[in-house]
């Protein structure tokens, strides 16, 4: 797919600095900044990423190396451990349109849920905020060895976390999710998950078992919720999405069934959709049915494949 990288989180060209990792002597001789996050929300003024000159609040969480951004080696920490302003019940919910903000920053700056944000976002920095959160999020949810269970500590400028009682070296993960785009003929297949809203509605999606290729995995997913068989599968793009960690895989499946019969352990609701309903959909003039989240790897599949820019 020749737009491939215009996906939101893709192209930005971040400088990721692999080699600074494992020279620390190199990466102390460098200007510090610092992307603070809390609770996984991106600091933010003006609708830009804001980031701060030296380490932040050093007291608070592991800095983690992004890359490097000028002359300087930009870091990411995890400050949730601030007592903020603005902290309410819509914290991490679907939609989470509230804004926290520390009397010790600068004028405006506010933290911000990235999935608000991110169609804002130059490619360069919804690369550096979705790296950000991903790493950071692992740092939180991997503090022990699976292997001994003894308590691990960071290395390689946040890349690693080493124990002390095996040995064992833990890197990042990603988890790989099929995202597809289901068609047949001058339809397509929309499903919407038992935790959003009525009336949204986005590609099905799922997460890739081990020894799986994407192909069958697209077959999979795509009959366990719907019962829909899909024939001819193909690649298109990828995504981030570090929601909590995952590699969205896009790809679009022609469908040789046209009868749903729903899972209801796996989604609530699932429909055909003729190219001109979700014309309005997209539009914002359905009567019932709100598109995929912009910015998500669901709208950019959808909005191409309106246009015919699959190719």
């Amino acid at each position: 797919m020749r737009h491939a990288e215009e996906v939101t989180f893709g192209g930005g060209g971040l400088d990721r600095a692999e080699d600074l990792r494992r020279h620390p002597e190199q990466l102390a001789e460098l200007p510090v900044t610092t992307l603070l996050l809390w609770r996984g929300k991106p600091l933010m003024r003006d609708g830009a990423l804001h980031v701060v000159e030296g380490p932040g609040f050093p007291d608070l969480g592991h800095p983690v190396l992004i890359g490097r951004r000028g002359e300087a080696a930009l870091f990411a920490r995890d400050v949730s451990a601030l007592a903020v302003e603005g902290a309410d019940d819509a914290v991490g919910a679907f939609r989470d349109p509230s804004r926290q903000h520390h009397p010790d920053l600068p004028e405006g700056c506010e933290f911000v849920e990235l999935r608000q944000a991110m169609v804002a976002l130059s490619p360069l920095e919804a690369e550096i905020a979705a790296t950000a959160k991903g790493v950071l999020e692992w740092h939180r949810t991997h503090g022990y060895c699976t292997n001994c269970g003894a308590a691990t500590q960071p290395g390689k400028a946040g890349w690693m976390r080493g124990c002390a009682g095996c040995g064992r070296m833990h890197f990042p993960r990603t988890d790989p999710v099929v995202i597809m785009l289901i068609t047949r003929g001058n339809r397509v297949l929309l499903g919407r998950s038992p935790a959003w809203p009525e009336g949204f509605f986005s590609c099905l999606a799922g997460f890739m078992e081990p020894g799986e290729t994407l192909e069958a995995a697209v077959r999979r997913e795509t009959w366990e919720e719907t019962g829909i068989r899909v024939g001819p599968v193909r690649y298109l793009a990828s995504q981030p999405w570090p929601f909590p960690g995952s590699l969205m895989l896009g790809a679009q499946g022609e469908a040789v069934t046209d009868d749903i019969e729903i899972d209801p352990e796996e989604i609530a609701e699932a429909i055909w959709l003729e190219r001109e309903e979700l014309l309005d959909v997209f539009a914002g003039t359905h009567s019932w049915i709100t598109p995929a989240r912009e910015g998500a790897i669901a709208h950019f599949l959808l909005q191409n494949w309106l246009a015919d820019r699959l190719d």
